[in-house]
């Protein structure tokens, strides 16, 4: 009987996923990763809504709770001092460097399914590791990718786009080819949960430049030709296309197009500044293929956008340009580029700079 070792938050999606996988004849084992340092620097969010927050221990009862009743062992992995390191310091850095870093797909690759998994596999024997996450897994040839779900409202290919070949190759996404609503279904035909409890987790509930520890700082917003038009508590709480918040009274609505932060600048411009049509992108991630065709891609460069039509070229081992077909709105550094043919990814990518 092959072994699986499933991700237990104790949310609705990850104890369907143990559920399903138990039920379908493997062997399964409850894993729950902590996160909160106790003696961390960083603050503890406003929000319990959270994947960062001091409570997951008190949440534990239910967690172990939730294994019994669906009859499976379950263990606890401390991965609180990666976690600080390689999610919330690179968070802090990238910010206060003018880039927008995306958290969640650091934490899938290096902690959820990198560290968590090798620190499991010491004391564990396992053939493969599950999650509640929407995406799906195809085998195009001798390579591993991930698909979008099934539920495309509840997607998360997009931040699953920078696991390896290693990780794609022993992982299972049981719910993959399930809508939420079948989901919650059995999730309450099994008595798991109360029917219509909200799960939906941000990465850290509050104000996330409360994980800066930045003093404010005040300092100017330019229009891009260098006029000053107002004034700002500190560059790091602006990103590249806001526009609310400003606090600017101009002929036409503006939008941030750039931050400076060496000079601690906010430049502004109009909607048509923030468009643009082709970016340059490092540490690409391949998995559907090892290159590019000469045909037009989706690409998504957040989370909650349907994608746009581009080609892609790669110009070094780690680097890939994108030119999309029409311009795009706020095309961020620090932000992944996921590249889609269909529903499947072909690579991802971190976006550097605009061109």
């Amino acid at each position: 009987m092959k072994k699986v070792l499933v991700g237990l938050s104790g949310g609705i999606d990850s104890s369907v996923a143990a559920y399903l996988l138990k039920n379908a004849g493997y062997d399964v084992i409850g894993v729950t990763m902590l996160i909160w340092k106790k003696d961390s620097p960083y603050p503890a969010p406003v929000s319990p809504n959270s994947c960062y927050n001091p409570n997951k221990a008190e949440e534990m009862d239910e967690i172990r709770a939730i294994a019994d009743k669906i009859g499976i062992r379950h263990h606890v992995i401390d991965c609180s001092e990666l976690y600080e390191r390689n999610v919330l310091d690179n968070f802090k850095n990238e910010y206060m460097n003018a880039r927008t870093p995306n958290p969640c797909i650091w934490c899938n690759a290096l902690i959820k399914f990198g560290a968590m998994v090798e620190e499991a596999r010491r004391s564990i024997d396992f053939d493969y590791f599950a999650t509640g996450h929407y995406a799906r897994i195809e085998r195009i040839g001798d390579r591993y990718a991930i698909a979008k779900a099934v539920d495309l409202k509840k997607d998360q290919s997009y931040f699953l786009s920078r696991l390896s070949q290693e990780q794609l190759k022993t992982t299972l996404f049981p719910l993959g080819h399930l809508t939420k609503d079948e989901v919650r279904k059995i999730d309450v035909s099994l008595s798991l949960h109360e029917e219509g409890q909200s799960e939906s987790q941000d990465f850290y509930g509050g104000d996330y430049t409360d994980l800066l520890q930045q003093n404010d700082e005040e300092g100017d917003i330019v229009f891009k030709d260098g006029r000053k038009v107002g004034s700002h508590r500190g560059f790091w709480h602006y990103t590249i296309g806001q526009r609310k918040g400003l606090g600017i009274a101009y002929s036409e609505p503006l939008y941030v197009i750039s931050l400076d932060p060496e000079r601690n600048l906010v430049i502004v411009g109009t909607k048509e500044d923030t468009m643009r049509s082709r970016a340059l992108c490092s540490s690409v991630n391949y998995m559907a293929c090892l290159g590019f065709e000469d045909k037009e891609y989706n690409i998504k460069i957040r989370s909650t956008s349907p994608g746009s039509l581009g080609r892609v070229r790669a110009v070094g081992p780690d680097s890939l340009e994108i030119d999309f077909a029409s311009s795009v709105n706020a095309i961020t550094p620090g932000q992944s580029a996921v590249i889609y043919d269909g529903d499947v990814v072909v690579a991802s990518s971190i976006i550097e700079r605009v061109l």
